[in-house]
């Protein structure tokens, strides 16, 4: 598996080196240098991407969370690169055009001026690049915590005002040790809610080299309790099935295409959860048999890690989906990809006759950076309507 990666990011950098080092024509021992620093880190990169995975953390994290930021640096430098890139052909194709119209000749004055603002481009971008990247690491670290409420003419009046942490996508193991489950648990049980609920890509990895990154799980804690649903990394690198036995170790009830009733003061509403929607068999998401046996005017409140799950949850009238997935876009300018596959980015939505919310997510998938999708902990707050 480490082969694919390696040959990927090996292409990845050798177009790196013709557009910073042939393109502007470095000189040097500066064009020697700066093959050096991009050959060191496509290593950094692969350690970066098998970590958690073929790599064990405890020695690969260090060096490899170095090449997974690299990587976030790549993207930006690969989108203003192609501007350049893009600009660059189009004036050659004018200089082009008006020699067949005017004949006039290039002259070296004039492709030494062009060389000159190659390079100067070049530059412009390459320290945006990092800047920007800098920044998303920074953002990246800082979790915060997000306030919501949505109101429901359905919801049993006992629940009017229930505080729910709802927590996805954190995406430790390669980058990110028990630490930060560890950060991100004090602030869940600093918010005194009374039920927590994760909704899936909790880990990045395989369960004998990361499992430990979910200690601190264990000490989550809600009146109402802790429950949990797979998304689509559960079943990337190891079972999926094996991972949420995992979580139910540290205390998680999993719930597995099924549901629980929580009863408040003689009021009750449904907690269901279903497997992702790319979940391979046996765990194919069943949204039918997890609603089996609640009545129609049962309160329905559904854990989905995709927001596209709601589309099935409103056929089958569920009230409200929890989901996550998208990470709001986590590097921008990707959230306005994200339409093109999910109905909702982030925040409240409704889809149907279904109260969707998508968290941005605590975490980061792949490198640790976040640029103006700030990771979050939603408290959510369930009221009546008056």
């Amino acid at each position: 598996m480490a082969l694919i990666p390696a040959v990927l990011f090996g292409l990845l950098t050798f177009w790196l080196h013709r557009r910073i080092v042939r393109a502007t024509a470095l000189a040097r021992p500066w064009s020697i240098v700066a093959d050096g620093a991009l050959v060191v880190l496509w290593a950094l990169a692969v350690v970066g991407f098998e970590s958690g995975r073929s790599l064990d953390p405890s020695w690969a994290r260090p060096i490899g969370t170095i090449g997974l930021i690299w990587l976030a640096t790549f993207f930006y430098l690969f989108l203003g690169l192609t501007i350049i890139g893009l600009l660059s052909f189009g004036a050659r194709v004018i200089r082009w055009a008006r020699r067949r119209l005017a004949g006039a000749p290039d002259t070296p004055q004039s492709a030494a001026r062009r060389l000159r603002r190659m390079r100067i481009a070049t530059a412009t971008v390459v320290v945006v690049a990092l800047g920007v990247t800098g920044y998303g690491v920074f953002e990246a670290s800082r979790p915060q915590v997000t306030e919501v409420s949505a109101t429901f003419d359905n919801l049993p009046p006992q629940f009017d005002g229930l505080r729910i942490a709802v927590v996805s996508d954190l995406h430790v193991g390669p980058a990110r040790d028990a630490s930060f489950t560890r950060r991100i648990v004090d602030e869940i049980n600093a918010q005194n809610p009374e039920l927590v609920l994760l909704v899936g890509d909790l880990t990045d990895g395989t369960i004998p080299y990361v499992r430990d990154t979910l200690e601190p799980l264990a000490d989550l804690r809600a009146p109402l309790g802790v429950y949990g649903s797979s998304g689509n990394h559960e079943y990337y690198s190891d079972d999926g099935g094996r991972w949420l036995d995992v979580w139910e170790e540290y205390g998680v009830r999993t719930l597995r295409n099924s549901r629980v009733p929580l009863t408040v003061d003689g009021g009750t509403i449904q907690l269901a959860g279903v497997h992702d929607a790319t979940a391979p068999e046996p765990y194919e998401p069943d949204l039918a048999a997890a609603l089996q046996g609640s009545s129609s005017d049962d309160f329905v409140l559904l854990l989905a890690h995709q927001p596209k799950q709601a589309v099935e949850a409103s056929e089958l009238g569920v009230e409200l989906q929890f989901s996550g997935h998208t990470h709001g876009g986590q590097m921008w300018p990707i959230r306005y990809l994200v339409p093109l596959q999910q109905p909702s980015v982030v925040g409240l939505d409704r889809v149907g006759d279904t109260v969707l919310y998508t968290t941005q997510g605590a975490g980061a998938w792949g490198p640790p950076v976040r640029v103006l999708a700030p990771p979050e902990i939603t408290m959510f707050t369930l009221r009546t309507t008056p």
